[in-house]
Formats: C-alpha cells, structure tokens, sequence
C-alpha cells in the first residue's frame, strides 16, 4: 500500500509517497516558494495561492513517478509551516498574503497583548504559552489594527496546513498540534481560549475553524481532484498537523518520554508527554501532538543561524564546516558564543577573544557548542518540569556523524540514537495517513507500532555520554548564561523574547 505524504513548508513543498510493505520512498517531487518582494522591514510574506500550486504540481509528478501504481495509493497526509495564518472572506477567496515565520511587523501587538494579561506569566497562566513574536494571536491584532478593511472581510482564519486540507477535502476544521502553535488555544483543555480572541475581537472565535482530535480523519478527497489525479474518490485525508508535530512522528517518537532531536535543516527539542507541559518560566513550548498526547518543544532558538552565518562567513561547504568545528577541541579554547535577543535582531557575541584562541574552527566550534548548549538547556528545564527522558533520537544533519553525535550526548547527557532513513515532515504526514488508513479500515494498530515497522534505527552504535565531558559542558553552560546575564540582564531571564 502507498501514502502520500506532503511537507508545506517555507521554503519549499515536498511530496512523497511511502511504500509501507518495503518502508521506502517511492516517488518525490519538490516544488520551491517565493516570498513577497519589496516589503518594508521586518515583513515576511507569502502568497498562500502558491502552496496550493505546489502541491498540486507536486502530487502530479509523484503520481507520474508511480504509473499504475498509483492505484496503490490509498491515504494523504499534510504537514504545514506554523504562524502562517491565511485569511478568507465570505466566498472562500485569500484576502491577502499570509505573514510567515521571520516576519517581525507585529511585535507592538505582541507587547500589547502581554500587557493585557499581565505579561508572560499571565499569557502562560491563560493559555499554557507565552506570546511568540509572530505568534497567529499577534498577526490577528495587527491586521485588525493595520489593515481593518481587511478585518472587516475575514470570515476564515486557517493555518497553511488547514488551508490545504480544505483545498483537498472542502472541509473546514483544525486539530490539536496546529491549534496550539497559534498561541489562541488553551492547550491544557484544547479549546479556543475565549478571554484572548475576544480581547482581538469578539468575533474572531466564529472564524477559528472547529478543533478537533488529530486521530480523526480530515475527510475524503474532494472528487474533482480525484478526477483529476486519477486516484479513487474515497481515499481519506488524515488531520494533519504542524511541522514540528510531523516531524518527531517521522523519527518515531509517539510513547511517552520519547526525545526527538534536531540540527538540521532546523534545531530543536521535542519530548511527548502525557500531560501539557506548561513552564511558568515560558522557555519551554506546550504543544500537542499527534497521537492526541502532548508534545514539549524548545522555543526559537536564539542560536540557531549561528552556524550557518559561520559557514556563510567563511565560505565553507557543509563537510568543510563540520571538519572545522571537528577539528577544535571541546570549549574551543575559552571563546563563547552568546546568544542574542529579540531585541538586539537576535546578533551574538564572541565573548574570550586572544591571540591563541581567535581562528576559523574555534569560531566554529564556539557556534556549535552554542546551539547545543541552549538545547541542553531546553532539555534540563522539561526534567526540572517532571520529564524522565531516557534516550535521544536523533535527526536530520550530522545523525549519522559518530563525533557529532557523540558532542551532542556529552552536552544532553543522555545516549543518543541516529535515526536512519527517511525522516522528514512529509514522511511523518504519510505515517500519519497510514495510522488513519488502517483506523477507518477497523485494524487496531497503534502509532507505536507502525513507526517501529517503517521507521529504522542506523546500524551504527549508539553513542553513550561522557562524565567527564558532561561536567565541562554542564560549567560551560553556567558560565554562558553569568555571561549573557551580565550583558543583557532580565532579556535573558525572560529568555530573549
């Protein structure tokens, strides 16, 4: 049997079709996004009429890969970017393009509503989260304070993957994963959080779409597209959800306790947990996932282009980056990198300059000890919250790299395991079309057991940590942050935000 999965993200829309009897890819298309040109400072915009092209030219092109097989072809899935929201009038028609990750236009109305509800702490009380700079909340409150003509026409409001779970099926509604990433839901009771889209608006609620189980299915394909692609008309479309989400179920992270890691092509921590994971100090993500638990996340890492700057800087290809911060040893001879803020347009600072230590792989070296300093630091704040985290799969870059590998468990402290494979978000999107599949068929197969079947461990050994090196980098971590106190004051308390 095959699965369609669909990967919508920022820079791109990737579709796949997933062999389940052989776990293999069997066809792939990737289509490239554009961005708004000419905005002024601060804006990032997409138009959201392209992610339906791309998906529809993607999907053309792997079922063309798949000739008859296409046949097989019985579940779709999507993963979409968060914090994009799309905004529909009455007839259903995109009243302007959507504002996208990195778009820093609303961080007034991000302030306001801060203040509203007594600052980050209240946010996190109310919600279970903290206002995020381009939260879906703030882009709300801007469009109603920038753009109130065209306020006045919303009727819809619909994150990426929604939008396009709409264009497939022609139903309106939301799951849990998606809803919590637009900082508007209540996500310890996964509902729509009345006192904050009442304080943007009183009728913004009647334009959320319903949220519902993301274990549900979407709803069939609509007909004209089966037509179209030659596929039957009642293949289901699962849930789908957030990238984020998409992802760690991709890896295979789905019981309780399971850690998925990654460096590339975007850093970040997720743990699953049975309850919602609500830190009142706002430095971790309270977000659910999509087995209907709850899924902790690392926020917006405020190191994570360092590396890529360094390698830009230099002009180094990605092995030539790896053999430089390789090649340095473990503390890079005293420089420390020291993460930005909001504030400061998140600009870093080398901090233990000399003579001896001021050199391209020590630089490097600084860079990467950073990112994964401020996810070891995200990973010890959900054990100080009740995680008992055992284990580490690892992802994306450098999973495979045995000294990559082993840096990462000396800084975690934990044993890491590289996943092998395919992971992505679009593989993770045709898991979940598979578990709905086999659902709405009657078979009682859980997540757990699916992802064990097409989700492989690499043969390479596991990689344990140091004690020795976990202490260093546990005093490396103290410093950093007495630093960057010391620099920055409360900015870091509040986690750069």
């Amino acid at each position: 049997m095959y699965f369609l999965g669909v990967e919508n993200g920022l820079a791109r829309t990737r579709s796949v079709v997933l062999n389940l009897e052989s776990a293999s890819i069997e066809a792939e298309a990737v289509v490239n996004h554009d961005f708004i040109a000419n905005l002024p400072p601060g804006h990032r915009e997409q138009d959201p009429s392209q992610w339906i092209q791309a998906v529809d030219e993607t999907v053309r092109r792997c079922l063309e890969q798949l000739g008859e097989g296409r046949k097989r072809l019985v579940g779709i899935g999507v993963a979409g970017h968060a914090r994009a929201p799309v905004f529909l009038d009455r007839e259903n028609r995109i009243i302007r393009p959507a504002k996208v990750g990195g778009d820093r236009s609303t961080i007034r109305q991000r302030e306001e509503l801060q203040r509203a509800f007594g600052g980050s702490p209240g946010l996190i009380e109310l919600t279970g989260n903290s206002t995020r700079a381009g939260s879906v909340a703030a882009k709300l409150l801007w469009l109603k304070q920038s753009e109130p003509h065209h306020f006045q026409r919303l009727a819809t409001v619909m994150m990426p993957h929604e939008f396009i779970n709409y264009w497939l099926t022609g139903v309106k509604r939301t799951e849990f994963s998606e809803a919590a990433q637009t900082g508007l839901l209540e996500v310890r009771s996964r509902e729509w959080c009345g006192p904050l889209t009442e304080y943007i608006d009183p009728s913004l609620v009647r334009m959320l779409p319903p949220v519902r189980s993301s274990r549900e299915s979407h709803g069939p394909l609509r007909r004209e597209l089966a037509q179209g692609w030659g596929l039957s008309e009642d293949i289901p479309v699962s849930a789908g959800g957030s990238m984020e989400m998409m992802m760690a179920l991709g890896a295979g992270s789905v019981t309780p306790g399971s850690v998925t890691l990654s460096l590339a092509p975007q850093a970040g921590i997720s743990v699953v947990c049975e309850e919602a994971l609500v830190d009142p100090l706002g430095g971790i993500g309270a977000g659910c996932d999509l087995t209907d638990r709850w899924l902790a996340t690392t926020k917006e890492l405020r190191t994570g282009s360092a590396l890529e700057e360094v390698r830009r800087h230099y002009g180094w290809d990605g092995p030539q980056l790896r053999e430089a911060m390789m090649s340095a040893k473990d503390g890079a001879e005293g420089l420390l990198f020291l993460p930005g803020s909001l504030k400061a347009g998140y600009r870093g600072t080398l901090y233990g300059m000399d003579g001896r230590n001021f050199r391209p792989e020590n630089i490097a070296r600084a860079a990467f000890e950073a990112l994964l300093l401020e996810l070891g630091a995200g990973l010890r704040r959900m054990k100080e919250l009740g995680v008992q985290p055992s284990l580490i799969r690892m992802i994306g870059g450098g999973a495979a790299d045995a000294g990559i590998r082993q840096v990462v468990a000396d800084v975690m402290g934990l044993p890491v395991l590289p996943v092998s494979g395919e992971v992505s978000t679009a593989m993770g999107a045709a898991l979940q079309a598979a578990w709905t599949f086999f659902h709405m068929s009657g078979e009682d197969l859980t997540y757990a057991e699916i992802t064990t079947y097409a989700v492989i461990p690499e043969e390479h050994p596991r990689s344990e940590p140091d004690a020795n090196r976990c202490r260093a980098y546990a005093e490396q971590l103290g410093r950093q942050k007495a630093l960057a106190e010391t620099l920055r004051g409360e900015e870091w308390a509040e986690g750069g935000r």
